[in-house]
């Protein structure tokens, strides 16, 4: 007997297999625990994994209750998908690529379809071909959830990477009582500077820091966009009750800036990271004297 085309599966079939899915979970559930998908996430509890496969099944029998076999937005899906995000990405952390992801869930289908073939005594008859198309479209669109909602894990997990990095990125610096320093390395964007500025007005309050500096020894240029945050980064800082000075400004970058028609006329500014440090160390009325060279043999 030919097996009826996608479009013709009826609501009363997707009603049928939800029945089934809600009638026969607790088979179900066994059966999907010794899975790959489920024993390899649940390592430490058996119980656990039956537990996690209810779940599913409930999201699936709700999901052909309403006959929206084939819609990965329907409401059923919403209680597991964070569930099952977790489940792709322990699996994707594993080693198994969103490939072999698929095809665990893909092989979920096979044990409730025999358990829905003998829920028949024809099991080639028009009505258990239909019911099994049925369950093999909803098992589709599960595999559809599961593979959305894992690259919508990925995605949030490289965000909180990136500001990981950025945050990484921006260290501050506690020089001395009083004085802290942040050394900027690369190009300074929008998004980093944000990241500058919360992690310095924050280090200010921690360390009742009275002066703050910005080294750009490793920015390698300088436009207007960049010195706009410079500025409200000192500004900032200001509010905060803290002097602020800009360091390490090369001959080409001062050239540019110049040539930019960028007024840093109001924010303090110093050849070198050292030179900074030694003006704020004299406005605290602290001595600096320069070292002797390297190798100097003392008199």
């Amino acid at each position: 007997m030919q097996v009826p085309e996608q479009d013709t599966v009826s609501e009363s079939a997707a009603r049928r297999v939800g029945e089934f899915l809600r009638r026969r979970q607790e088979q179900i559930a066994q059966r999907w625990a010794d899975a790959e998908l489920f024993r390899t996430v649940f390592t430490v509890s058996r119980d656990e994994a039956v537990e996690a496969c209810k779940a599913v099944l409930d999201a699936l029998s709700a999901v052909a209750a309403h006959g929206a076999l084939e819609d990965v937005a329907a409401p059923g899906f919403g209680p597991v998908r964070d569930q099952l995000g977790r489940m792709a990405g322990s699996r994707s952390r594993a080693g198994a690529g969103p490939a072999r992801v698929a095809d665990e869930v893909a092989a979920l289908r096979g044990p409730a379809t025999a358990l829905l073939r003998g829920e028949f005594e024809d099991p080639s008859s028009e009505q258990a071909h239909e019911c099994v198309l049925a369950l093999t479209v909803l098992m589709g669109t599960l595999r559809l959830v599961v593979m959305e909602t894992a690259l919508g894990e990925g995605e949030q997990l490289i965000e909180r990477q990136r500001q990981q990095l950025l945050e990484v990125a921006t260290p501050v610096i506690n020089l001395w009582h009083g004085i802290v320093a942040v050394p900027l390395i690369g190009t300074l964007d929008s998004a980093r500077s944000q990241v500058v500025m919360e992690n310095l007005l924050d280090a200010i309050v921690a360390q009742r820091a009275r002066y703050a500096i910005l080294d750009i020894t490793g920015v390698p240029t300088v436009d207007s966009l960049v010195a706009q945050h410079l500025m409200k980064t000192v500004a900032a800082a200001r509010l905060m009750g803290a002097e602020c000075i800009v360091s390490g400004i090369r001959p080409a970058i001062a050239q540019t800036i110049v040539h930019l028609g960028i007024d840093l006329g109001t924010i303090p500014t110093r050849n070198s990271l050292a030179d900074a440090l030694a003006h704020v160390l004299r406005q605290q009325g602290i001595a600096v004297s320069a070292g002797a060279p390297v190798g100097a043999v003392p008199r």
